[in-house]
């Protein structure tokens, strides 16, 4: 699995073996230009280079530098590249060589091949200590991906690291299959909507049979870290006893260790006002200049750092609506054959979705608005409409953090996937456009 993180392991375990950092970080001596320049320049340069942890931990190494050349009118640069800051630092000298920090994939979308077969070399090589000629892979992508960037993935999987077969599949569906575990399923199916919320993004994907409903996809802006950086805002604004280099992973720690959503925003509040010592936690850091500890207290911010996906006007003036709303509105765009599965089975997935009670309170709002408008109907019709009650039901599952890679896992250790995979002999007949298309596969096993 592909993203910010990349997850890694074999088919059958419950858990990937590897969470690796999408990050390459190239020494700053090596001279790194656009993709083109790059091809060109082989020899040591080549294998200078670290990737995930080991990355972030090198000093004197970029993460990926960039060289900027100034353009004669950045305002119209044609690569869309310069930000304000970039500009005013480009226009100050006509060449000017900027370190900056920058991964390979963003929102889970490739945007330098050339890095990306770098860092699945060490991937592969380092980390699962495979023989890629020996293994099938399969690989996922987000939603929206396109064809061009599937062809791409073949031809670094095939002809670079001469993989006998390979299965593009995509998250939403794996995360459909790792729902299966759940009690709450009663039958196998590929029909569903998913919740996928990582750290950057949150994405509601509407499946039909296996094939995800893209015209209907919509991304909220509101995902893990905005609700680190909302806890971080709420301690800054209470607590004076966090060393400000350390706010930001305090804050992560918090959300993790401490947070929940609420069943009632005002109930809360009067909760923690009148019993605080019941529900106040504390936690404990240690300065990592001065060695010392410190204890802060954990009150409101338990709760109020989730309830951003259902008030998002907390932390994001721009975005006001709540995630029950951008749910029913996804699944009322899509065909109305296929509108009552969508909401009968809802599936979250991602480490943002592991919040307590987020499905109950998810589930809660969500069917709130379907009745009003069942109801709505009812009365615009006076009474003449009596229409059945839809079921709403919002899966959640032990395995709701790794869901799209335990869905991998569990699909490719099933005899029907050898089936499904391209093959290398596929690829050398027809080329790489033949994974543009991957068939769906799964309901049967």
């Amino acid at each position: 699995v592909i993203g910010r993180y990349t997850k890694l392991g074999y088919a059958g375990n419950t858990e990937p073996q590897f969470i690796v950092p999408s990050c390459i970080a190239i020494k700053e001596s090596a001279k790194v230009g656009d993709q083109a320049q790059r091809r060109m320049m082989k020899g040591v340069d080549d294998l200078d280079f670290f990737i995930g942890d080991e990355a972030i931990d090198k000093p004197t190494y970029a993460t990926k530098v960039i060289i900027l050349q100034s353009h004669t009118n950045p305002e119209f640069c044609a690569n869309n590249c310069c930000s304000p800051l970039l500009t005013q630092a480009l226009n100050t000298s006509t060449h000017r060589t900027i370190s900056v920090s920058y991964w390979p994939i963003r929102h889970g979308i490739v945007e330098d091949w050339d890095l990306m077969e770098r860092f699945m070399e060490q991937v592969i090589f380092k980390y699962l200590r495979a023989e890629p000629e020996d293994h099938y892979f399969l690989l996922t992508e987000p939603p929206l991906n396109t064809p061009e960037n599937r062809e791409y993935t073949a031809e670094i999987m095939f002809e670079s690291f001469n993989v006998p077969g390979l299965y593009i599949a995509v998250q939403a569906v794996l995360a459909l299959a790792a729902s299966w575990t759940s009690r709450q399923v009663g039958e196998r199916t590929l029909t569903g909507t998913v919740i996928d919320s990582g750290d950057g993004v949150t994405h509601v994907i509407p499946v039909a049979e296996g094939y995800v409903i893209g015209s209907c996809i919509k991304h909220i802006p509101i995902a893990g870290r905005d609700i680190t950086y909302f806890t971080q805002q709420l301690l800054r604004e209470r607590e004076v006893g966090i060393p400000p280099e350390q706010s930001l992973e305090t804050a992560k720690a918090v959300k993790e260790r401490f947070s929940y959503v609420c069943p009632d925003l005002v109930k809360e509040f009067n909760k923690y006002d009148i019993d605080g010592s019941k529900w106040i936690k504390q936690y404990t850091g240690i300065n990592a200049i001065s060695k010392k500890e410190f204890t802060i207290d954990v009150g409101y911010e338990r709760f109020l750092g989730p309830e951003i996906f259902f008030h998002p006007e907390f932390a994001n003036p721009d975005f006001t609506q709540p995630i029950s709303e951008v749910v029913d509105e996804v699944i009322q765009n899509c065909p109305i054959d296929v509108r009552r599965p969508l909401y009968k089975n809802i599936v979250l997935s991602g480490g943002s979705t592991m919040f307590r009670d987020f499905g109950r309170r998810l589930q809660r709002d969500l069917k709130r608005t379907v009745d009003a408008r069942l109801k709505l109907s009812e009365e615009l019709s006076g009474g003449k409409l009596k229409p059945k009650p839809i079921d709403v039901q919002v899966i959640t599952h032990h395995m709701q953090r790794y869901a799209v890679w335990f869905g991998g896992s569990m699909l490719a250790s099933t005899p029907e996937f050898y089936q499904v995979c391209h093959t290398k002999k596929d690829y050398e007949e027809i080329g790489p456009s033949i994974c543009r298309h991957n068939p769906v596969f799964g309901v049967m096993s």
